[in-house]
């Protein structure tokens, strides 16, 4: 096969082996920086991911996480899976679904020597409707928001275990429209039936983001944002009954936003 446009000598590292040059495979591309003390650089990287105060905080909630069996949705780039082993997780499966976050994540697994740690490639929510293993924990950040149907991933969550650590964006009506930017994302409000109850939602469009290398968001060219009411309403229906929230964040930039330690 010939490979127009590219001249394969330029993927060559001519310098001595290092972790910056792992790194640096996606140079540009970077969501999160690492702990200082690596002394390693994840360009443009500015989120706190490795050192994320959410991860303190669910240990507050629900104890250590310690010799527990985490299944991690979405790991993005390894951030909270290194944070889960480093607090002594038994084991953390971890599902990407995006290919190039999945494979920073590999580079992330290697120069951090996470052992603790299997990442897998495919669709989390397709493995959830079929896995009959149950996890101790699952820990979704930043996922439910990039869902098409953000309420059968709850309850198909709720089938693997008795509790969950979520952190999402919501949808509030007021809000939004007063963020000139976040209101051109969004397209008004829908409704989602499932098992017979009805949940209110909102479809987001991700727009420009599509066309950025480094983009972190869902499958499709638009997700549903479930609004608070309706979210708590889910846990509730799927048996999580017992809520801690955190981290409510209504001036976050990209949207409303909050963690939930919920557990049946």
């Amino acid at each position: 096969m010939v490979i127009h446009n590219m001249n394969i000598l330029e993927e060559y590292i001519l310098s001595k082996p290092s972790n910056q040059n792992i790194l640096d495979i996606f140079d540009g591309e970077w969501s999160s920086k690492l702990p200082e003390k690596y002394g390693l650089h994840t360009r443009p990287g500015t989120a706190s991911l490795f050192e994320d105060a959410r991860i303190a905080w669910l240990e507050e909630v629900f104890g250590p996480v310690s010799g527990l069996d985490i299944l991690e949705l979405g790991p993005l780039e390894g951030g909270h899976s290194y944070m889960l082993q480093e607090r002594g997780a038994n084991s953390v499966t971890s599902i990407e679904a995006n290919t190039r976050a999945f494979l920073k994540c590999l580079c992330i697994k290697e120069v951090l020597s996470l052992n603790k740690v299997k990442f897998m490639l495919g669709d989390f929510s397709s493995y959830l409707e079929e896995t009959d293993t149950v996890y101790d924990l699952v820990f979704a950040s930043g996922v439910l928001y990039h869902m098409p149907n953000p309420v059968l991933l709850l309850k198909n969550i709720s089938k693997v275990t008795s509790k969950l650590f979520l952190w999402t964006h919501y949808y509030d009506k007021d809000i939004v429209d007063a963020n000139a930017d976040l209101a051109n994302k969004f397209s008004g409000m829908k409704s989602i039936r499932v098992d017979g109850e009805n949940y209110a939602l909102a479809e987001q469009h991700y727009n420009e983001a599509l066309g950025w290398s480094g983009f972190c968001g869902g499958g499709k060219p638009t997700s549903m944002w479930m609004t608070k009411d309706s979210l708590i309403a889910a846990l509730n229906d799927f048996g999580f009954t017992q809520l801690t929230f955190g981290f409510d964040g209504k001036d976050h930039p990209n949207g409303p936003a909050m963690a939930i330690c919920a557990s049946k």
